[in-house]
């Protein structure tokens, strides 16, 4: 069981939280918990960092960072002692939990769980910090912000356990944002490629990098919502959205819908290059000084080329990347030798995903014959075998995302 910040944050809502454990505990499971530092607290941190050294060392920033989630786990296992039941905290070093000695976004090699499955097999109800472990040097480490969610997934593999219920504030996956469309649609089953390419595209209940893991080590995870009444049904009988593979949803929902969702995303930045020499290498001289400054590019058009040996090429990147981008572009100007660079940062990513799609033609003729039909001018275009993505104007998102969603037959028909 994985709670997150917002299902932490404070003595009451951990006192809920406690009960939800107990619960699921009384049933006869042998339960762990990995939780979240509080909502707002790792930001508080983090700034306590940065005020103290702006060019800190990334290990000592670890040790601070990472005392956000044993103080949960602490309040978490006091407070499950409390009501009666065995419990403990197991901080990273101690499972231990091991990492690579990346600090500040570490990436977990192996967990030792034998002393951890003996402690729930003895009863006892195991309460692990997520975010964090231990480097070969025996330093605190930190997984990267939302680090926790993959500590789940990993313990949940180590375990080998039936199952991992990531507790959030949201009670499952949802066909698009509930938030723009009042139709959306709780989904029952969603499978691991479809989650990752709803993470990778805007959805916001699933770490991406968690994803991946539960589809590398088959672990089973379902989201649900911590913020259910202390008389409700458990997670066995009130389920989530389940997150399995391929074979799993096609033996218990036969009536999948050929698109499982819609994401939307506003992070994203425009930058076209315009009478780009049409050559061998002129291509990697824009990409290749942008892979080694780290910036994702993610959208990319060629035009056709033009007579004079020229082209423009469009990409997108992160919106946060937008200046470090244009400055490494702009210093760059000669070498790649392009005329003029332009920007947009007021886009949006709309991405239609559904595993469907391998075997069904006309899905991206739906999407585009139903963004025209209101209007919606089409920027840029990337596919996947599971996905496709447009780039629309950031003024016509919701507009967007809630045309598509009645036109793939999304919308419930119980909805108000």
């Amino acid at each position: 069981m994985k709670f997150g910040g917002t299902s932490m944050a404070g003595t009451e809502r951990i006192r809920r939280v406690a009960n939800i454990v107990r619960a699921q505990a009384a049933r006869g499971d042998e339960v762990a918990v990995v939780v979240s530092a509080m909502a707002g607290e790792t930001d508080r941190l983090v700034t306590f960092c940065r005020e103290a050294n702006p060019l800190y060392d990334p290990a000592e920033y670890d040790v601070v960072v990472a005392s956000g989630e044993q103080v949960t786990s602490g309040l978490l296992a006091l407070t499950l002692q409390a009501m009666g039941c065995k419990a403990r905290s197991w901080l990273g070093w101690q499972v231990p939990i091991q990492t690579d000695d990346t600090h500040a976004s570490a990436r977990i090699e192996n967990i030792d769980a034998p002393a951890l499955i003996a402690a729930m097999q003895g009863g006892q109800i195991a309460v692990i910090p997520g975010f964090q472990g231990v480097s070969p040097h025996g330093r605190v480490t930190t997984l990267g912000r939302g680090g926790s969610d993959t500590s789940a997934v990993a313990v949940a593999a180590a375990l080998k356990a039936d199952r991992c219920d990531i507790y959030t504030d949201v009670d499952g996956v949802y066909t698009t944002d509930p938030r723009i469309v009042a139709k959306a649609r709780k989904l029952r089953h969603v499978t691991y490629e479809e989650m990752l390419e709803l993470a990778s595209v805007g959805s916001k209940v699933l770490q991406t990098r968690s994803v991946s893991l539960a589809m590398k080590e088959k672990v089973r995870v379902q989201v649900l919502s911590s913020f259910v009444d202390e008389d409700a049904p458990g997670a066995d009988s009130l389920p989530g959205t389940m997150i399995v593979s391929d074979e799993e949803v096609e033996g218990l929902d036969m009536e999948r819908q050929l698109i499982t969702g819609i994401a939307a995303d506003k992070n994203e930045a425009k930058i076209t290059l315009t009478r780009v020499a049409d050559r061998p290498g002129a291509v990697a001289s824009i990409f290749g000084p942008l892979a080694a400054a780290s910036i994702n590019v993610d959208m990319i058009i060629q035009n056709i080329a033009k007579d004079k040996g020229e082209t423009d090429v469009t990409f997108t990147v992160p919106k946060a990347d937008l200046l470090r981008t244009q400055a490494l572009l702009e210093q760059r100007k000669e070498a790649i030798g392009y005329f003029r660079l332009i920007s947009d940062d007021k886009v949006a990513k709309i991405s239609v995903v559904g595993v469907g799609m391998r075997s069904h033609a006309g899905v991206a003729a739906t999407m585009f014959k139903a963004l025209a039909d209101r209007g919606i001018n089409v920027q840029a275009i990337s596919t996947s075998e599971i996905k496709i993505s447009v780039l629309i104007d950031e003024d016509e998102t919701e507009l967007a995302v809630r045309v598509l969603h009645s036109s793939y037959g999304l919308d419930a028909a119980d909805a108000a």
